[in-house]
């Protein structure tokens, strides 16, 4: 196994530097393969205000490219032809309310939250949460100072909201290892396009791009590789991708990311989730909260990490892991960010 340093993205955020490693090997590699310390690089900028991050753990303040088509993008991809289980690529939709896709205006937007408790269609508790991320997702696109904020926010928000509400009324179940749903709606596009006005890609930029290059070598000769870093939001995986897209689109579409309960249960979470690839895992610092599900989860991780074994054995595979468990978090008394601890 051969191990590269890799100092990735680079901003001028004053979040915590990143930590870094990467290693490739091919699927039949000698287990006395070598290792090293990672190694530490600055955080790209994520978002242009960072301080409107919602006080939910699902730390959701995404955004946009294309945002005038999204609603279109919906409704062109539900006309599709579906495809069967998550780990092929689709699922079938079901017939569902659309008064988010039919809002022409915040009002509208944000009445039809209402609309759909009262209807009995959405739980309280879930449209709570989901005008506190409109009101986040909104100031955060309105600080940018993006001309067309307010098409940007209302086109991305109504999608958004109506894919929530589509999985409270036909929950998804992630299986251990999920492929990203890419038809009949695009879940994969639909991530991009939400966070993509949160980025400023004026300062930000993609460190030692060859180093991903000889990545995309890697992967076409058989070789596996794991990135390994710390963890700040939960739109880590599509600023990567972001940043990836123009240079290294094979290398972005075809990432694996070792994914958490939490983001894969949460109603608000579940769609940016469902357009990822993942080998799901139930987080070891929470798998005593509840004690009778306790055997359940190590049986879910213990299929998980078989489904991992197969996946690197076919080779060409790139696997995302955040080994810290979770986020960073701010010094309580300097404020100061740094990577969580391993």
């Amino acid at each position: 196994m051969s191990t590269l340093p890799l100092p990735f993205f680079s901003g001028t955020s004053t979040r915590a530097p990143f930590s870094f490693s990467l290693k490739s090997s091919p699927p039949s590699a000698a287990s006395s393969s070598s290792s090293s310390s990672l190694v530490p690089f600055q955080r790209v900028e994520l978002f242009r205000s960072t301080s409107t991050r919602t006080t939910r753990s699902f730390s959701c303040v995404f955004y946009s490219l294309k945002a005038k088509a999204m609603a279109e993008l919906v409704q062109d991809k539900e006309s599709g032809v579906a495809a069967t289980g998550s780990s092929g690529g689709g699922r079938p939709e079901v017939e569902h309310s659309r008064t988010f896709l039919e809002a022409r205006s915040e009002q509208e937007l944000l009445s039809g939250i209402r609309k759909e408790v009262e209807a009995g269609r959405l739980p309280p508790n879930i449209a709570a949460g989901m005008e506190e991320l409109y009101q986040n997702y909104r100031n955060a696109v309105f600080q940018s100072g993006d001309p067309s904020a307010v098409e940007i926010v209302l086109s991305n928000m109504a999608v958004a909201f109506d894919r929530m509400l589509l999985d409270v009324e036909d929950p998804f179940v992630f299986e251990p290892y999920h492929k990203a749903l890419r038809e009949p709606f695009d879940y994969y596009m639909f991530g991009q396009n939400y966070i993509r006005p949160l980025t400023d890609f004026r300062n930000s930029y993609v460190g030692n791009l060859s180093l991903f290059y000889e990545i995309e070598e890697k992967l076409k000769q058989g070789h596996n590789v794991v990135l390994i870093s710390n963890h700040q939001t939960e739109a880590d995986p599509a600023i990567i991708t972001l940043l990836l897209e123009k240079t290294n689109p094979h290398v972005a579409e075809n990432m694996i990311y070792v994914a958490g309960d939490r983001v894969i249960t949460d109603p608000l979470c579940k769609p940016f989730s469902m357009g990822r690839n993942l080998i799901c895992v139930y987080s070891k610092k929470h798998m005593y909260d509840v004690p009778e599900l306790v055997e359940m989860k190590r049986k879910a991780n213990t299929q998980s990490l078989k489904q991992m074994a197969l996946l690197l054995r076919g080779g060409s595979k790139i696997v995302w892991i955040a080994p810290s468990g979770g986020r960073d978090r701010p010094d309580p008394l300097t404020e100061e960010w740094y990577p969580w601890t391993i």
